[in-house]
């Protein structure tokens, strides 16, 4: 099971905004779209950075409620680490428990092509774990 499996099934759409939107508005579209994250995009559609709702917890800790009048690149994840399509599913999982990171853009050919969670990787190996533990109790059972 790859990346590629996991957007054909959950959706390719993906959640952006621009650097210089306001914190507060950012947050905002996290809870109008019950997300965790956002791609930060420049006018060309490059990725930026990411934007989560530890990013902007974090930034009110530090500055209190005045925080949410700075911009979404004041607070964001700079050092993007991307996934690809073909990338492996047990691959990505550990890449994001090594990184301590929950969303992870997927890019192709340049692109941002979607985002996965690492909610959506838990579901997919654990779906496929119940898979495996059914054909092995159909096979013993036949045997």
């Amino acid at each position: 099971m790859n990346v590629a499996s996991i957007l054909n099934e959950k959706g390719r759409e993906v959640t952006t905004a621009s650097p210089e939107m306001s914190l507060a508005e950012a947050a905002k579209t996290l809870d109008d779209k019950r997300i965790g994250a956002v791609v930060v995009t420049d006018a060309a559609g490059a990725i930026r950075g990411v934007l989560s709702e530890r990013d902007i917890t974090r930034c009110i800790a530090r500055r209190g409620a005045a925080a949410l009048q700075e911009t979404v690149e004041s607070a964001m994840t700079a050092d993007v680490v991307t996934a690809s399509p073909s990338d492996k599913i047990d691959s990505v999982m550990g890449l994001m428990t090594d990184r301590r990171i929950r969303h992870l853009p997927v890019v192709e050919d340049g692109r941002l092509a979607g985002i996965i969670s690492i909610g959506d990787v838990v579901k997919r190996k654990i779906a496929a774990a119940e898979a495996e533990a059914e054909a092995m109790k159909s096979y013993i059972s036949t045997g």
